[in-house]
């Protein structure tokens, strides 16, 4: 993201084309099942009249379905541009135009400039974020109540497709990379600014760590 990822970088990564598989995807089967998971942390524990924050949220598919559930408002944080239209139609389809925020903004290089809400979502958001600590504690600060994230498991499979991956931009001339950080690691971070850990499932290919405050 930003400074840290390169904004040019991450656009050139996750494209319009991109945006419009995640929103076609989502019209035509729902959440995936991790982000049902997300979304189940949060809403097992109540969730009515909350404000949600979700950080790199994408076309915004979770926030629909918080705010479907219960919660009053979202606010998405986002540095590419690509993802607007797919998530403005998206926004128009479900009802929910006026009950999102969507900003462009870091907020791990600008914490300040964000509000703290009830709940905090990161879904496949650390994995492309050098300064997890950084991000981590940003995010971290700003969880009134909850918050809850995914990453890819640190195992030998993921750190083999993500060198891969990351060989493959090289050579496409795209600076954007992929990191495996460390699980107790963020945990830790996180448990730092006052959360305590809650919900973690161990997945193949992701993931998902819930907190609260």
């Amino acid at each position: 993201m930003d400074d840290c990822c390169g904004r040019d970088h991450y656009q050139a990564t996750f494209t319009d084309r991109f945006a419009r598989r995640m929103a076609r995807r989502f019209r035509k089967r729902g959440l995936s099942r991790v982000e049902e998971r997300l979304v189940g942390f949060l809403t097992d524990r109540g969730i009515e009249g909350a404000t949600v924050l979700e950080i790199g949220g994408g076309v915004g598919e979770i926030e629909i379905e918080l705010l479907r559930r219960g919660a009053a408002s979202a606010t998405n944080l986002e540095i590419s541009t690509n993802y607007e239209d797919e998530a403005r139609l998206l926004l128009e389809q479900s009802g929910m135009t006026g009950r999102v925020s969507r900003r462009f903004l870091d907020i791990a290089t600008a914490p300040d400039d964000v509000e703290p809400a009830d709940l905090v979502v990161l879904h496949r958001v650390v994995c492309c974020y050098p300064d997890y600590e950084r991000l981590l504690a940003a995010a971290g600060s700003h969880a009134r109540r909850m918050l809850v994230f995914s990453h890819p498991p640190r195992n030998g499979m993921t750190r083999a497709a993500l060198w891969c991956d990351n060989a493959l931009s090289r050579l496409r001339g795209n600076d954007f990379r992929g990191f495996v950080h460390s699980p107790p690691a963020m945990v830790d971070v996180l448990t730092a600014q006052g959360l305590t850990r809650r919900y973690r499932h161990h997945g193949l290919v992701w993931d998902v760590v819930g907190f609260e405050r």
